[in-house]
């Protein structure tokens, strides 16, 4: 079968980009390659399903720029094809002296980000929007939102693949391979082979071995780190109104454990970070022999390790200790008991690591030869997938000739 445009991975920056391809494109022949058997089955499936602001990047970045453009379109897109979600609005807040500095850092990034209505409010503030809070002060979000990601990215394929007839959706198809030849290439699937001109790759998780298979040398490796909830029980749902975050802590790269509630009416508090011995690994004990193996021969896994070991050693502690969950809890809602949470499920997030032990920040999207490669795109790439999904529809019209 071939097709004019293959696009990897059934995530919701793959199934933006196969809407946004299509429809600039109408007249192409595009298929969507997704190994699971259904859409947003990872990361996607699996994250916080919060619509973020914009608040915490660096001003001028494609984080920032895609989040807030992205946010926009994504809430629009709910609005017109019936996607549960509510723009509920967030605090950011600090219980000690000592954050107080970061939350200034935080609010100034803010407005340069030109995020509408965000606003520092005192510790009292904070109360009369959540009243379980105590807090020394605050930044009030409200253009912060909640939604279901998964049924998005099944909506944005419905309307790909109404656009034109001849393009595919091959579910329980995994890219094993890639064969380059002068004009097409072959993907070779555990279902069989595909032929297409252009490839472009959005494969989270894998990012780092397709492109390795599409001849990319590429130094980064991509290494997992598995987030664990826990969901507030009946009783103690209601002392959370909106979204609650921390302020984070610049030398983490992770926001911190937060309190969102969900569009299926559920509350949930997390995630935590801890490597995972498994890329596509939900369980605390889930192994894999090749993605161990892979990670902790990188040096840049262990210098990631040593450059936050107290922060890891904290993450794993809490990620087997309900108790010391709660404690982090406790520091935003003192009043939460043990009785007020209870296990929920966990999510894995795909960080590109440089060499360095440095987590590459900003997304990245590279060009090699006839492929477009979206080699980093964690949080808040959801929010953003419609906005990256227009910027590699515009790149592969630069980059392919698109006419």
């Amino acid at each position: 079968m071939k097709f004019d445009i293959a696009v990897i991975g059934g995530g919701i920056v793959g199934a933006a980009t196969f809407y946004k391809l299509q429809k600039k494109n109408p007249n192409l022949k595009i298929a969507l390659f997704e190994k699971e058997d259904l859409l947003a089955d990872h990361q996607t499936g699996h994250n916080s399903g919060v619509i973020h602001s914009g608040l915490y990047y660096k001003p001028g970045s494609l984080k920032a720029k895609n989040c807030i453009e992205g946010r926009h379109e994504l809430v629009a897109f709910a609005k017109e094809h019936g996607i549960p979600h509510d723009v509920c609005g967030k605090v950011v807040v600090a219980t000690d002296e000592s954050e107080l500095a970061n939350l200034e850092r935080i609010y100034q990034i803010g407005l340069q980000n030109k995020i509408e209505g965000i606003r520092k409010i005192t510790g009292a503030e904070v109360k009369e929007i959540e009243p379980f809070v105590e807090a020394i002060g605050g930044i009030h979000v409200p253009c912060t939102g909640i939604i279901d990601f998964r049924a998005a990215t099944a909506k944005m394929v419905e309307l790909g693949l109404a656009i034109q007839s001849e393009s595919k959706l091959f579910l329980k198809h995994e890219v094993l391979d890639i064969e380059k030849g002068e004009e097409t290439s072959q993907i070779i699937t555990n279902k069989g082979k595909f032929e297409a001109e252009y490839l472009v790759f959005c494969a989270g998780l894998q990012a780092d071995r397709l492109a390795k298979k599409d001849g990319v040398k590429l130094k980064e490796k991509v290494v997992g780190f598995r987030g664990d909830y826990y969901e507030l029980t009946e009783q103690a749902k209601q002392k959370v109104k909106h979204l609650i975050y921390p302020v984070p802590n610049p030398d983490f790269p992770f926001l911190g454990v937060h309190f969102t509630r969900m569009t299926n009416g559920e509350t949930e508090c997390g995630p935590n970070a801890v490597f995972t011995f498994k890329r596509e690994g939900y369980g605390k004990t889930d192994f894999s022999f090749k993605d161990t193996f892979d990670a902790l021969t990188y040096g840049g896994t262990w210098k990631l390790f040593f450059n936050n070991m107290s922060f890891g050693i904290n993450e794993y502690r809490r990620a087997f200790s309900k108790k010391l969950f709660l404690k982090t809890l406790q520091r935003m809602i003192p009043s939460l008991t043990m009785d007020d949470i209870k296990p929920g499920r966990a999510g894995v997030r795909a960080l590109l690591l440089a060499q360095d032990g440095d987590t590459r920040d900003d997304f990245r999207i590279e060009y090699h030869g006839k492929s477009i490669h979206v080699l980093n795109a964690p949080s808040p790439a959801a929010t953003a997938s419609l906005a990256i999904g227009n910027y590699i529809a515009l790149e592969a019209e630069k980059q392919f000739g698109l006419k």
